[in-house]
């Protein structure tokens, strides 16, 4: 497949006016006088900030009526100020968090200027900054003595939503088709609730008691960060507690460009990238295309020669999804938390020098009223794109190719007890991370993006008719390198009742995870409609209201990451121990590894030494 042709890509100058960041754009007048906060105080107040927010997801995670927000943890928490500025998220799921600035511009549109103690607004509306149409947002504004301060808000994925099938729609001819838009609705006016609204959002959807008791956890959570931010106001005063937002905010910036200011200006191109459909026009891939580009000490991400939109749910909104992924890809690969950026908030200073370019009527920013629900695959594989571009310029920091891709299945079917109606279960199934330099890939684990949990077996046996027959690694070798890549999972279900599944994904079938400086490439997934039986079937990643029987199985094989480095250079001790894990076979590790494990399964170290010597010189010649 051809790549991009360079001359269609915008130059710096296009970049740098046309860009966009999630950031807000400074305040021209301040609700607060700034006043000098010292140290000490700045980091109690800090902590305090970051306590709110993980307070916050908490409650919601106890509260929350679906396994998807309760078991998965689907969702997202903070506290912003006025003027949308994130101050602080909880350690969930990064879409939902680093999409809230933007679920804050949405409801602006409609109500700014226009706020009383007490309102509650409900938003999903994708072209309004929601990341997508099931993840509804709560945001309750905060007063201080008659001063409206800043947000109290959640995200979280609803179970459904009301759209053509049940939990997920992918081939739909529109947004509307998705399922009931929600655009800023007041469901709560000065604390009393709109019966009437609430009644009609309830009864428009096929869960209502899941959705209703998942808002109204929502609505707890918000109380809480509203009730906490409230008690610092009281005991600090609005000066110091927005001054010290405020600095927290010019240092996470400033952490971020001083790390910016270290990579060498220049365009960083990733190899290019398909996916494999839109979910309706299968067999017929979708280019992506990412470049890096760094200027001093900022960074634009520009999405440029990916697909145009296309015309199912197949698209990705871009403030509420793209936005916030690029900015999720460049915290972590430049301040990682487990490293040099231990110390730095999640805030709304880490977004500022990062901007995104993807040209309007493309899929990453596509145009209303598109649908674009099914926006896992592609978001996930910006990040991952973003690191091979990064790969030659920072190999220590980078992964191998990983899985990138969400493999989430909702399951329905009519209840048992009243067919009328219905019971709806949504799953999210792990991939793998690809290898890292000094350590092996992660297998059977959510990633990038995504990071939600699994669902337990019990969970999803206890809530449907169905019965788990497998869980475990795939059989296959993981991809081999001097570190391996992560395994990907397989899990076998067996349906007791007529069932129907949407599903959203991308097998990589055609474009596996790319390995690294000699690794090899991961492995595509699969999705099989019983597997084993004379029907068997491989359906493809995307299916929308597909039908199981009584009976039939499903299984899903989730996708293997790439491995880094070369395979003949991998410790001989290392690879007999997979092959006493099961991982590797003894014929694998010689054919992959140049690695000979004895019958007591320890690598004999001078036969190794000799087959690796016979590669290289082969490979010479």
């Amino acid at each position: 497949m051809d790549a991009i042709a360079p001359a269609e890509l915008p130059d710096l100058a296009t970049l740098r006016r046309e860009a966009v960041s999630t950031a807000a754009a400074r305040p021209p007048g301040l609700y607060w006088q700034p006043a000098a906060v010292d140290p000490v105080l700045l980091q109690v107040i800090g902590g305090a900030m970051k306590t709110a927010a993980s307070e916050m997801a908490e409650l919601l995670f106890r509260m929350a009526y679906s396994s998807i927000m309760r078991e998965s943890q689907d969702i997202g928490a903070g506290i912003l100020d006025r003027f949308g500025r994130q101050l602080c998220e909880s350690d969930s799921t990064p879409m939902h968090c680093g999409s809230l600035p933007a679920y804050v511009r949405g409801i602006e549109k409609k109500h700014a200027g226009n706020y009383r103690p007490g309102d509650i607004v409900l938003h999903n509306h994708p072209y309004f900054g929601a990341s997508h149409a099931p993840d509804y947002g709560i945001l309750i504004p905060i007063f201080f003595e008659d001063v409206h301060v800043g947000f109290a808000g959640c995200t979280g994925h609803m179970v459904d939503i009301g759209g053509a099938h049940p939990g997920f729609s992918v081939d739909v001819p529109d947004v509307y088709a998705e399922g009931k838009l929600i655009n800023a609705a007041k469901i709560y006016r000065e604390g009393e609730r709109n019966d009437a609204l609430w009644d009609h959002i309830i009864e428009n959807v096929r869960t209502p008691e899941a959705n209703a008791g998942d808002i109204e956890a929502m609505i707890a959570c918000c109380r809480l960060g509203v009730r906490r931010f409230t008690e610092l106001l009281d005991r600090y005063g609005l000066d110091i507690v927005m001054s010290a937002c405020d600095s927290w905010l010019d240092y996470a910036e400033t952490r971020m460009r001083r790390r910016i200011r270290e990579i060498p200006d220049g365009i960083y191109e990733a190899p290019g990238g398909w996916l494999e459909d839109d979910g309706k026009n299968f067999g017929v891939p979708l280019p992506i295309a990412t470049r890096v580009v760094v200027d001093g000490e900022d960074i634009y991400v520009d999405l440029s020669g990916s697909s145009p939109e296309v015309e199912t749910g197949f698209n990705c909104p871009f403030e509420g999804s793209v936005l916030p992924t690029v900015n999720f890809a460049i915290r972590t690969l430049l301040l990682d938390e487990a490293g040099d950026g231990a110390d730095v908030p999640q805030n709304d200073g880490i977004f500022r020098p990062v901007k995104v370019y993807a040209p309007e009527g493309s899929i990453f920013n596509p145009s209303f009223p598109r649908g674009c629900e099914a926006r896992f695959a592609q978001i996930n594989r910006i990040p991952d794109q973003i690191l091979q571009a990064f790969a030659a310029a920072m190999p220590t920091r980078v992964t191998a190719g990983n899985s990138a891709s969400v493999s989430a299945i909702a399951y329905a079917g009519s209840r048992i007890d009243d067919p009328s109606r219905y019971w709806v279960l949504i799953e999210v199934n792990e991939g793998s991370y690809g290898a890292r330099w000094g350590k092996d890939g992660i297998d059977a684990i959510d990633n990038l993006m995504a990071n939600t949990r699994n669902n337990p077996i019990e969970e999803m046996e206890f809530s449907a008719p169905v019965v788990c027959e497998r869980y475990e690694l795939r059989d296959e070798a993981p991809a081999a390198g001097k570190w391996r890549g992560g395994l990907g999972s397989v899990k076998r279900w067996r349906f007791l009742a007529e069932t129907s599944i949407g599903s959203t994904g991308d097998h990589r079938s055609g474009d596996p995870p790319c390995g690294l400086f000699g690794g090899v490439d991961g492995r595509p997934g699969a999705m099989i409609h019983n597997p084993g039986r004379t029907d068997e079937a491989d359906l493809p990643a995307k299916v929308s209201g597909y039908r199981l029987a009584a009976g039939d199985t499903l299984e899903i094989v989730g996708i293997c990451g790439a491995g880094m480095g070369d395979p003949l250079e991998r410790e001989p001790a290392d690879v007999a121990a997979d092959v006493a894990n099961g991982l590797v076979g003894r014929a694998d590790a010689e054919a992959d590894y140049g690695v000979i494990v004895d019958a007591d399964g320890i690598a004999d170290r001078p036969a190794t030494e000799a087959l690796r010597r016979q590669r290289r010189d082969s490979q010479r010649r």
